[in-house]
């Protein structure tokens, strides 16, 4: 096991990571400076405070940033120059962190995106469900809580100005879930406004009308017209969209699970756990793990997932953690600035007290669960299946036949812990990459799949989550049990989804508010 006096995995919200700081003692207002020779004589002393925070920003980077080799020096980036950058405080330093992502040059910079793909800084006054006003907060924490209406739209279509919107996935418990909508509905106007001629030019408005206090949508479910108004409200989620068992070739059982993300212990844990239990009482022998959509979020509960798969007699390494060499020396000084707590909320020391060798993060398989024998895995995926997501996947492929279905995944084999600014913003900086039991990672530009996997089956219809007809869910059965046919979906044969009929194609990048991250919590 990972050494529990250097490491432990915190449970709450990521969005919330660092609450229990805010009754601890109050960072230094003046971050640490660079060591002698790395030019940073414009770093004059200033009681200016978004002056010392930019600062901060860039500060912490060079020495926590995985990529912190890369970047230049205090007086060639001058942090201080996005002081004046208009618009709010949080503004000013998300500009400044993507300038210090774009320096680097590193797979957090895309030129053809205006944030970066991994790190991210968030002001957690904004967290669920405080964030009760309308327009300031949508999807699902990763505490499970819920504060909006509880729907996620995909936009398909041939191109830009000919698209239709659809309901992707609803958020259990939702206000949504309550009014019967489900994965595969059309919706067809957003009060009373209909789109679908400029993508570009609406997808903002139709985010905005979800994310409102209140929302009217009209559509299609099947052939059946609908008009529904939903109001925005704070509820508890499960994490699990579907879970079911297909019988193919009348009797080989395969466990079906659509997971929406790695919310925390309470959260997930026990909900996974009972579903891999009632695998194992029927008698299930081949998985398909359905994780569209599914941005990722704690560590730990990937962990809890890998060993709840695995089958036993899986032992040794899971996962490795690889900070960049300034850590894993001990020269990360700017760390004595983030005081450690442990559970009661006291101050334990700070976060430079902690190990960050390899061998210091290294985890192993402790199996979990009764769900012993499973030896087959099937992972459905597409563009925003990421991090801990992606890790589940990367730590199964050397003790496990493993297989792809769907659309290249995101592409992030690193993750971070927060580090708190002001007691008021969380920094999410690239931290560390991490690898399995045979040293592979990396996968940066993504997971290619096995098997192309489409969001529609042939005839263009989407369905919900755990039906054999799903075109991606018809490809994974195919692969456990080639031509068989599915007993549960009216003997309908898994190839038969197959056909070469044109499907909608998704449309942007919108990811409908999902967190994407992959989160290790130290206390």
């Amino acid at each position: 096991m990972k050494n529990s006096l250097v490491k432990n995995y915190v449970i709450g919200s990521v969005l919330v990571v660092c609450i229990l700081l805010n009754a601890c003692k109050k960072n230094k207002t003046t971050p640490d400076s660079e060591p002698q020779g790395t030019q940073n004589t414009k770093q004059t002393h200033t009681t200016n405070r978004i002056d010392l925070t930019n600062d901060s920003l860039f500060l912490y980077a060079k020495e926590v940033y995985f990529w912190n080799e890369s970047l230049p020096t205090y007086d060639a980036f001058n942090p201080r120059q996005y002081s004046a950058t208009s618009g709010t405080d949080l503004v000013k330093y998300e500009t400044n962190l993507y300038n210090i992502v774009k320096a680097s040059n590193s797979p957090d910079y895309l030129s053809d995106r205006p944030d970066p793909k991994y790190s991210y800084i968030f002001d957690k006054a904004d967290k669920n469900p405080v964030a009760s006003i309308p327009n300031t907060s949508l999807s699902v924490d990763l505490e499970g809580n819920g504060n909006d209406v509880g729907l996620r739209f995909g936009y398909f279509g041939p191109s830009n100005s000919d698209y239709s919107v659809f309901v992707t996935a609803v958020y259990p418990n939702s206000p949504a879930a309550k009014a019967g909508f489900a994965r595969g509905d059309e919706i067809t106007s957003v009060n009373g406004v209909t789109y679908g001629t400029n993508f570009n030019a609406e997808v903002d408005k139709i985010e905005s009308a979800i994310e409102g206090a209140s929302v009217t949508l009209a559509g299609k479910k099947g052939s059946v017209n609908f008009t529904k108004t939903l109001n925005k409200s704070i509820y508890k989620s499960s994490p699990i969209y579907k879970d079911t068992v297909f019988t193919a070739a009348s009797t080989k059982k395969i466990g079906y699970l659509a997971y929406a993300r790695f919310s925390n212990q309470e959260n997930s844990e026990s909900a996974l756990t009972t579903v891999f239990n009632n695998f194992a009482a029927k008698g299930v022998t081949d998985l398909i793990i359905d994780l569209r959509y599914n941005g990722g979020g704690y560590i730990s509960t990937a962990q809890h997932l890998v060993n709840l798969i695995a089958p036993s007699g899986t032992s040794g390494v899971m996962f490795t953690e690889h900070y960049n060499s300034t850590m894993q020396n001990k020269k990360a000084t700017i760390l004595k600035n983030q005081p450690a707590v442990n559970s009661s909320g006291q101050v334990t020391g700070t976060y430079f007290d902690d190990d960050y060798t390899v061998s210091g993060n290294t985890t192993t398989f402790q199996k979990k669960g009764s769900l012993t024998a499973v030896k087959n895995v099937v992972f459905i995926v597409e563009q925003y299946t990421a991090s801990a997501s992606e890790l589940v996947i990367n730590c199964l492929k050397p003790h496990m036949n493993v297989k792809l279905v769907g659309e290249t995944s995101y592409g992030k084999p690193v993750g971070f812990f927060p580090i708190t600014l002001e007691n008021k913003y969380d920094v999410y900086f690239s931290m560390f990459e991490t690898r399995n039991s045979s040293d592979q990672g990396g996968y940066y530009t993504g997971m290619v799949p096995d098997v192309k996997g489409y969001e529609f089956a042939a005839g263009n219809v989407m369905y919900d989550f755990g039906n054999a007809k799903d075109d991606c869910t018809a490809a994974a059965i195919n692969i456990l049990a080639p031509g068989a046919v599915v007993a549960s979906q009216a003997k309908v044969a898994a190839t038969a989804q197959r056909s070469n009929a044109a499907r909608l194609q998704a449309l942007g990048g919108k990811s409908s508010g999902e967190f994407v991250g992959m989160i290790e919590n130290r206390k």
